[in-house]
């Protein structure tokens, strides 16, 4: 080996090495993840249960922490579900960070128009997939916690949120699926030919 690879490669491993006990998140978190089947009891919907599709909570007293969980109760499958922060905003939406397991995608912005103008949307949405077990599905328990490290009070305790769940298939969502019935039609004109040749 040359002496340039081996520095490369010494460069390479150093950085490395940094990076696994660097702390990778320094922005306040906000957490959804489902709760183990263990939590559930014999009432059929355990925990905060909601029956539509809005609901709303506060952050704990302390900012940081996880609240008691809740069960979608709607009968109907959660395709996205956007987290809205009322009152004034203590930190730039783009310095907040999603961690959940039911949706693609999450985003925070500050809303520009509507009743809500000037508070901060946590929106998640996007299946994974076709798979009809993704999303936020009923009787399924959650939890929301919220995570913030030194100096970021992000949210401050007992601050509003109030909560929207969508249950229509996103478009990406219904396009994936009329490609897939299209390439089916197509593949069966192509059959039915052959078969007739």
């Amino acid at each position: 080996m040359r002496i340039s690879e081996i520095c490369a490669m010494a460069l390479l491993l150093v950085l490395g090495s940094v990076l696994a006990f660097a702390d990778g998140i320094n922005d306040p978190v906000i957490i959804i993840h489902g709760v183990s089947s263990a939590l559930s009891d014999s009432s059929g919907c355990p925990g905060t249960c909601i029956t539509g599709l809005t609901f709303s909570f506060t952050s704990p007293k302390s900012g940081a922490g996880v609240l008691p969980f809740f069960t979608n109760g709607s009968g109907k499958t959660w395709t996205s579900l956007a987290l809205i922060e009322t009152g004034p905003n203590q930190v730039l939406p783009n310095a907040i960070t999603c961690r959940q397991t039911f949706f693609t995608s999450c985003t925070a912005f500050i809303l520009t128009s509507g009743k809500d103008k000037g508070d901060v949307e946590i929106l998640m949405k996007g299946l994974k997939g076709l798979n009809p077990r993704q999303g936020i599905l009923p009787g399924q328990s959650f939890v929301i916690a919220f995570a913030r490290t030194d100096g970021v009070g992000w949210p401050k305790g007992g601050v509003p949120f109030s909560a929207q769940a969508g249950t229509v298939p996103e478009p990406g969502t219904i396009a994936l699926m009329v490609t897939g019935l299209g390439a089916l039609v197509s593949r069966r004109k192509q059959w039915k030919n052959r078969w007739q040749a």
